[in-house]
């Protein structure tokens, strides 16, 4: 990275933080996509929840971004930036909980990963089996270095948290300025 850019950077954190908040929420997402459509493996509804944060820290990024082009209010700037903060600390939080499902620390929704009572008859074994997801939460689909999917996601969101806190906490002198 040239010196001018780390400067740029230094410069505008508001806005640095929105270009890497969206790239990175992008790539985190197209990576959801392509191990889901191209790889086969089904999410299970722990994944698919992990993905609700991105949708809406992306196009929050990209309105920063955009207010900051157009000279928005930075206080408005810094309560958005102050959004994706608390959604990406939620995501870290629901990707380790399920990290922690996948390695068996801790049982998981029921819905996808607890026990399986009595089937009774067969009848009602047949009902449940065409109820039941065929993806569980508490089996990785796929590992790299130990961690899964789920553990990937924790790392990112909490790499995401920390940008938009370095840009909400390094802005907030000059918002508290311009009062």
């Amino acid at each position: 990275m040239s010196l001018l850019s780390l400067n740029q950077v230094r410069s505008q954190p508001i806005a640095s933080a929105a270009v890497v908040i969206c790239a990175v929420g992008i790539a985190a997402i197209l990576g959801a996509y392509f191990f889901q459509y191209v790889l086969k493996l089904p999410p299970c509804p722990l994944c698919l929840e992990q993905r609700y944060p991105y949708y809406v820290t992306i196009p929050l990024a990209a309105m920063i971004l955009l207010g900051h082009t157009v000279g928005s209010s930075r206080r408005v700037m810094l309560l958005a930036l102050l959004a994706i903060v608390a959604a990406m600390l939620w995501n870290a939080g629901l990707g380790a909980y399920h990290s922690g499902v996948e390695w068996g620390w801790w049982a998981g929704p029921e819905g996808c990963s607890g026990a399986q009572s009595s089937f009774g008859s067969a009848e009602d074994m047949l009902k449940r089996i065409q109820g039941q997801r065929s993806v569980r939460c508490d089996e990785a689909a796929w590992r790299f270095l130990g961690l899964s999917l789920a553990g990937y996601n924790a790392l990112i969101s909490l790499g995401l948290a920390a940008v938009a806190l370095w840009a909400l906490v390094t802005s907030w002198p000059a918002a508290r300025a311009a009062e």
